[in-house]
């Protein structure tokens, strides 16, 4: 931070305590913990006993604000001797053990991890032995600062000023920035979708100038309802096309897709049905405006008979024209509103869904209401029928079948239904799904998250945001309870034997390279700690070296094998139907030379379908010694896939969201070659946000802790995967910087969660000037 912003925050702080502190001017504990917003009690308590310079057990202005010039002001050894300071609980000039493994468990609250005690045993020791160089027994100032000294970016962030240790959430400043809307880079990346939108607005505004000329005679109002009335014909007829989901999706494996914005069907959409709800108004207000003036020229009619009634005969269908054109303009108001993004969101999804099947009566009434609406309908009105009755049909079509259901951490439901012989997909394409036992009528979209090389079944992840997934959740846990209850001994009997045949595909696909991960593998939690700490006595199958070479010390692969298949996990036989597959942005990926895909929570389930076909057709490359277990990877020119590199970034918000993958994770990470022409082809990065980053004081000990465990276990403590996961956000800027010195050819980013995040990562692509593609969901 700035001198300015140094200033800034330090004017705050005494106008914190100022507002806080009682008429003796100093504040206690409690009071200096709602001042700095410090939620962890131990951090909260070393502060004040460090501020607390005369052991009043209060802190005066002038000694808090002492301390924190020094901190803000001082060199690199007093911040230094500050944290040093921290972890000396007992001020007795050393750090023993026991007072690290404090340090380290306040640490671990204030991210969020979760770990069980022998976990953070071994996070201690291995800080601790790595720190304590002459073992004596206890870290000395000198140790702790050689230690840091091997962590450059703890150093670096230790030249932070106190402000960024200290500040509380609600202090960040917002930077000035130049509006992307008028960089060059927008315009470039964004060449055919605002192409489209000039055309398309061109189109509206020369229909609406011809006929308000054709129509001059009529006045002025008359002239503007005929306007607003043919650009209605326009719109109501083009938002049809962007609803034929079948034809966009084979046009996107055609040329057109290079000229068209056809992954921006569902923003055009939105902007369509908005200029539908402006025309409407528009046209209506016109109306009325020119019915006002018939009334006073002809009094033949009052105006509520124009409005309400037959009577003066206007329209081609025995004068309803008026009547219908009331009823139109109540349906588009009251579609516009049900779509919005608050009904959506926020859990009300069904409200948007009925609401919206209101367009079968606008269309109709549209026919009454217009006379040559029809003309403009009804072709790609025939094509949307059509698609319609291939859909009902395609979904009753064979039978489809929900036959295995577990129930991940955060509400996840993960749902394995038996795959047709004649359902086609491509990696990243959503389907509509219809279960009757939760709803009968109802049809919801969901990416489907298995790949299409696995031919036996089709994985679904659904996370319950809403009234439909909430109770297809609490269907499968309640389910779940009486079958535990009714049938304990059928179900433990049934778990044990699928439990066996799971080992022993699990150990033949890793000892021999097989094919994708199969919903098998799901049966499998690789995480090497359960959040209750609890492990598995069940005896470890044989292996023979190379797996466990490849699976390392850790004991994820091994002892939690059989804890999985519990109350979360139930095999089944429900009906439901399936409308699909739809093609997405992301169909481009194996046309890129280098792929960051980006998922954000649940946002990761078009990417696991991604990644394990990227990673069966990676297979076909690679190459395994028949005398050791050395592999590597040739370069084959595929005309189906271009891909040299893939990054792939899963952002979580709690350390519980990593085990809805970590099993498909860890298979991909054993996948990998051990030598590859170009370096890694696949690189995966975990980022963590409830965890303190690593520019937090409170967060130094415990990420020093991790990368050393990480280093040494080959494994990490929080996820299981070799990958290390990091802590806070990733900064794009640095990420994508990086990527654009590999120079591995054109990167494509693919993106799926929130659009919050979503401006973010497209803001960063047009800068550096990569491609950008959004998953909807």
């Amino acid at each position: 931070m700035s001198l300015d912003e140094d200033t800034h925050w330090l004017e705050w702080v005494t106008k914190q305590f100022e507002s806080i502190a009682g008429e003796d001017k100093e504040i206690d504990l409690d009071e200096f913990k709602t001042a700095l917003k410090v939620k962890e009690s131990f951090f909260a308590e070393r502060f004040f006993a460090l501020f607390d310079s005369d052991g009043s057990n209060s802190i005066s202005l002038d000694e808090l604000l002492k301390a924190l010039n020094l901190l803000i002001h001082g060199s690199e050894s007093d911040k230094l001797h500050f944290l040093f300071q921290v972890y000396d609980v007992d001020g007795s000039g050393s750090i023993d053990p026991d007072e690290l493994r404090t340090v380290l468990k306040s640490c671990l609250r204030e991210s969020a991890i979760s770990l069980p005690e022998e976990k953070l045993d071994d996070l201690t020791l291995a800080l601790f032995e790595s720190a304590d160089k002459d073992n004596s027994g206890s870290i000395t100032f000198e140790e702790l600062k050689a230690e840091l000294e091997t962590f450059p970016e703890v150093m670096e962030n230790l030249t932070i000023s106190a402000a960024n240790w200290l500040k509380p959430p609600d202090l960040e400043q917002k930077r000035r920035q130049t509006p992307r809307y008028l960089t060059r880079a927008y315009w470039h990346n964004n060449s055919r979708k605002l192409l489209f939108l000039c055309l398309y607005s061109f189109l509206n505004v020369l229909l609406f100038i011809v006929y308000m000329l054709q129509h001059a005679a009529g006045g002025i109002w008359l002239m503007l309802a005929k306007g607003c009335g043919i650009c209605l014909d326009l719109n109501c007829t083009f938002i049809v096309v962007l609803m034929l989901r079948r034809c966009l999706t084979w046009l996107r494996a055609t040329w057109v897709v290079r000229v068209l914005p056809l992954d921006q069907n569902i923003l055009l959409h939105q902007i369509v049905g908005y200029a539908i709800l402006v025309f409407s108004v528009a046209h209506t207000m016109a109306h009325v405006m020119n019915f006002i003036h018939l009334t006073q020229v002809h009094e033949s009619y009052q105006l509520w008979e124009y409005v309400f009634t037959t009577r003066p005969g206007i329209g081609w269908v025995k004068g309803t024209s008026s009547i219908t054109g009331v009823m139109l303009q109540v349906l588009i108001c009251l579609m516009v509103v049900c779509s919005s993004t608050f009904v959506r969101r926020s859990g009300h999804f069904e409200v948007f869904y009925w609401s919206h099947l209101s367009y079968i009566w606008v269309w109709a009434l549209l026919i009454i209401h217009c006379t040559n609406f029809w003309k403009w309908f009804v072709a790609p009105g025939i094509i949307f029928l059509v698609e319609k009755l291939v859909g009902i049909a395609v979904s009753r079509m064979g039978g489809l079948y929900i036959i295995e259901v577990n129930l991940l951490p955060s509400k996840v439901t993960h749902l394995v239904i038996k795959r047709p012989p004649f359902f086609q997909f491509k990696p990243g394409d959503y389907v509509y799904i219809n279960i009757p036992v939760i709803a009968k009528y109802e049809w919801h979209p969901f990416t489907i998250s298995s790949a299409p090389e696995q031919q036996d079944t089709i994985w679904l992840h659904i996370r319950s945001m809403g009234q439909w997934t909430n109770r297809l959740f609490e269907y499968f846990r309640q389910s779940d309870s009486q079958a535990l209850s009714n049938k304990r001994l059928t179900a433990s009997l049934r778990n044990r034997r699928h439990q066996t045949k799971t080992q022993d595909e699990l150990f033949k696909s890793l000892s021999c390279n097989g094919a994708v991960a199969s919903n098998e593998d799901v049966a499998v939690e690789l995480t090497l700690y359960r959040m209750n700490g609890a492990r598995s006595t069940s005896q470890k199958p044989h292996m023979d070296q190379t797996v466990q070479a490849e699976l390392g010390d850790a004991p994820s692969a091994t002892r939690e094998i059989s804890t999985k298949l519990s109350e979360n996990h139930r095999y089944c036989d429900i009906k439901c139907y399936v409308d699909g597959p739809y093609g997405t942005p992301t169909r481009q990926i194996f046309a890129s030379e280098h792929a960051v895909l980006i998922g954000a929570g649940i946002g990761i389930t078009p990417f696991a379908s991604i990644l394990q076909s990227i990673m069966y057709r990676y297979r076909m490359r690679k190459q395994n010694c028949p005398n050791c277990n050395y592999s590597w990877c040739e370069t084959i020119k595929d005309n189906e896939m271009k891909l040299r590199k893939v990054d792939f970034i899963w952002i979580n918000r709690d350390q519980k969201s990593f085990e809805w993958f970590v099993s498909l994770l860890t298979k991909l990470e054993m996948d990998q070659a051990d030598e590859e022409p170009e370096g890694r082809f696949l690189e995966m990065h975990m980022y963590m946000t409830s965890a303190l980053s690593k520019n937090d004081m409170k967060a130094i000990g415990l990420q020093m802790a991790l990368d050393l465990l990480a280093k040494k276990e080959k494994r990490d403590s929080i996820t299981g995967l070799r990958t290390r996961t990091q802590p806070g956000r990733p900064d794009w800027g640095k990420v994508f910087q990086k990527v654009s010195e590999e120079k591995k050819g054109k990167v494509h980013v693919f993106y799926c969660g929130s659009p919050a995040l979503a401006k973010v990562i497209k803001a960063q692509c047009e800068h550096f000037g990569f491609h950008f593609y959004k998953e909807n969901f």
